[in-house]
């Protein structure tokens, strides 16, 4: 056996523990692709700072888990008359961008995703790094983030 695919199966198994034994789906490369583009598509909406665009990269109902809170949004119109002060509220926030992303379960119309996301201010120092679960998934044709947990206020 090759030792890529080793690996591979070895994380898998390790995540595999990690959730408690639940089964690992089959990974869906072709679907894994489209997720992680939807998932570039939602940061670079986030750092533009249109919270309409930041909506449209999202699939409904949206929910969010941070800050102790759950919040679900059911249409975009919600989600960007709540969200719509972002940038002012994660002052002195600028931008954010991925520091890694790793796949941990994929099918051909969701995958889950391991994320750490870094947040900068304007001059480029770090001002927070946020552990999280990124949900996507495929509805009518649009891959979407659905649903995020992370540890970021």
């Amino acid at each position: 056996m090759h030792v890529n695919r080793i690996r591979q199966l070895a994380a898998g198994v390790a995540v595999g523990w990690l959730l408690g034994g639940l089964p690992i789906h089959a990974q869906d490369r072709k679907a894994e692709a489209a997720a992680r583009q939807a998932m570039d598509n939602f940061m670079a909406a986030f750092n533009s700072r249109d919270v309409h665009a930041w909506a449209a990269t999202l699939n409904y109902p949206h929910v969010r888990f941070a800050s102790n809170q759950v919040r679900i949004y059911q249409s975009a119109e919600e989600f960007a008359r709540g969200d719509a002060d972002y940038p002012k509220r994660l002052a002195p926030w600028d931008h954010s961008r991925w520091d890694s992303m790793q796949v941990i379960q994929s099918g051909p119309d969701k995958v889950h995703f391991a994320v750490i996301f870094v947040r900068f201010d304007v001059s480029g120092k770090e001002i927070g790094r946020f552990p999280s679960l990124y949900i996507v998934t495929l509805q009518n044709g649009h891959w979407g983030v659905q649903a995020r947990s992370s540890f970021a206020p």
